[in-house]
């Protein structure tokens, strides 16, 4: 490495006197050759031109007849015809050549550069990815976390540096498993601000390319959409999408319910015991107690309903609660830690058997979060013009109007889905939260969707609609604080909490990912029923590059 940290511009100085020297050599040695061939045939040109002049000459004298030929004066003819033919082709030759030649001398220098620089920066990666000199604390740190007298998971404790604790953490792991992890990057990313609260025993980071679709015109307002994706066309699509809408005047959203929920599993000895708490938890006049407990949690979680469900002697009760701009997973567990403690007092026989039950639901398809919503419950819609639909999506209301009720609607039904009546609304809700800093695992049930498509205007402008019941998004706490993810919920415009109206940042986005599933569907949905799913995919989302680094 150079020292700005860049690959050399060019290699060792021995190895280019040495290709000097070999191209010198073959320079020579072509050279030497062209001179013999064509000193004899000037010395045979020159011959046969001083014989014909010598020919020509006496016969003027004699009176003889040019016409009349011997056998020699018409082989020195012949050859005096191919003579001139040959210099001909050859001067030709050498003017094309000449011309090339400074063509390529004048290209040369930044040819060489690129195939210099290209070369050595290979061998830059192969040095990036060798290890620097280990110190002999490290190396002892090291041998004690492979030797398993130190847990890896100590490191930045008894260290008190995370990117220290990183770099040793990796070198142990590549030592153990006797694999490299060459390629993944660990440099540039500042481990202080993941530490205990978003990932444990970091090693390095992944990186995703982030792409923009946009502008979308949502609600009189334009929003530029952050995607992080590695599929070819998904970014392209949407923004089409986005084209379409924009063009046509903009969408709609409206946000129905704003609540997330946790549900604890709780054990009796008998049914009839575990129903009478869920008769006590369901009447009206015990819930303003209920909620006050409750939302001693956090000044923003404020409890909204208490549903109950029965497996024999066992209950299942979702609490749902606003929580401000956070995804508020963490607030809504506390509150109900709150509220099983209160409960105590009168039903002390109650056996808590966990926190989640699995009846929030969580990170699972379930008809509860379809039909109940989890999160923000949005519907977005717009009208996209006749015109629009035929020059920005290339196809025409009638075949979308047929294909949505087909596909998302009739072959989603005969597939069973659950709550997946739609062409491809995980895409777009993984991408934004991947670049958003959400929980990526929330995108099952934030992916529900169901979209719907409709002749409207006489049958000539399409009505397209996207309900989305289970949106879970947060504008702070877990990824949403990092760096990049910052950057990202910046360019929204909802980056961190709204001091002037708690949880609207987080209602927003919310609304921005509808609209951008909006967008996605409209313009995939275009693209199946126009037959340009194929080819599109075959031209943005296959490549033959390999960027892997050997190890």
């Amino acid at each position: 490495m150079g020292a700005g940290g860049r690959p050399f511009d060019h290699p060792p100085d021995d190895q280019m006197i040495l290709k000097q020297k070999v191209v010198e050599s073959r320079r020579a040695s072509s050279n030497h050759a062209a001179y013999v061939s064509h000193g004899i045939f000037f010395a045979v040109f020159l011959s046969v031109v001083y014989y014909l002049i010598v020919r020509w000459h006496e016969k003027t004298l004699n009176s003889t007849p040019l016409l009349v030929v011997t056998m020699f004066e018409m082989a020195a003819i012949i050859t005096f015809v191919a003579s001139c033919i040959y210099l001909l082709v050859y001067f030709g030759n050498s003017l094309v050549h000449h011309t090339h030649f400074l063509d390529e001398e004048e290209d040369q220098p930044e040819e060489t550069t690129n195939t210099v620089h290209c070369e050595y920066a290979h061998l830059s990666l192969k040095q990036v990815g060798k290890k620097d000199k280990v110190t002999q604390e490290d190396e002892a740190v090291i041998q004690a976390v492979v030797s398993g007298e130190t847990p890896s998971y100590s490191l930045e404790s008894k260290l008190g540096d995370c990117k220290r604790a990183a770099v040793i953490r990796r070198m142990a792991v590549e030592r153990i498993a006797g694999k490299s992890l060459d390629g993944l990057p660990v440099d540039g990313f500042d481990y202080e601000s993941i530490l205990g609260q978003c990932c444990e025993m970091p090693v390095g980071y992944v990186q995703i390319p982030v792409g923009i679709a946009g502008p979308m015109l949502l609600d009189g307002k334009e929003f530029w959409v952050p995607m992080a994706t590695t599929e070819g066309c998904l970014v392209a699509s949407t923004n089409r999408g986005c084209k379409a809408i924009y063009a046509s005047g903009g969408a709609t959203s409206i946000l129905l319910k704003d609540g997330m929920t946790r549900a604890p599993v709780v054990r009796f000895a008998t049914a009839k015991r575990a129903a009478e708490l869920k008769f006590f938890l369901e009447e009206p006049l015990n819930f303003e107690t209920l909620a006050t407990v409750f939302n001693k949690s956090s000044r923003f979680g404020r409890l909204q309903t208490i549903r109950c469900a029965i497996a024999g002697k066992n209950l299942y009760i979702r609490f749902t609660c606003s929580t401000g701009d956070a995804m508020g997973m963490n607030m809504v567990s506390k509150g109900v830690q709150n509220v099983l403690e209160y409960l105590r007092a009168d039903f002390s026989d109650m056996d808590v058997i966990g926190i989640s039950g699995n009846y929030c639901s969580d990170k699972k398809p379930a008809a509860v979060n379809w039909i109940e919503g989890r999160g923000k419950s949005v519907v977005c819609e717009a009208i996209i013009k006749e015109q629009v639909v035929k020059k920005v999506l290339k196809t025409n209301v009638a075949s979308l109007v047929e294909l949505n009720m087909l596909k998302n609607l009739t072959g989603s039904a005969m597939a069973g889905a659950l709550g997946g009546f739609n062409a491809h609304a995980s895409n777009i809700v993984s991408a934004v939260y991947l670049a958003t800093g959400q929980d990526p695992a929330q995108n099952i049930e934030s992916s529900h969707c169901i979209t719907m498509m409709e002749a409207v205007n006489g049958g000539n402008d399409l009505h397209v609609s996207v309900t989305m019941p289970s949106i879970e998004v947060g504008t702070v706490g877990g990824g949403t604080q990092l760096t990049s993810q910052s950057a990202c919920l910046n360019l929204l415009g909802v980056k961190g909490a709204n001091k002037e109206s708690a949880g609207s940042n987080a209602r927003q986005l919310a609304m921005v990912v509808a609209a951008a599933v909006l967008a996605g569907e409209l313009s995939l949905m275009s693209a199946i029923a126009a037959g340009q799913l194929v080819n599109s995919h075959m031209k943005y989302n296959r490549s033959n590059k390999d960027n892997s680094v050997e190890s």
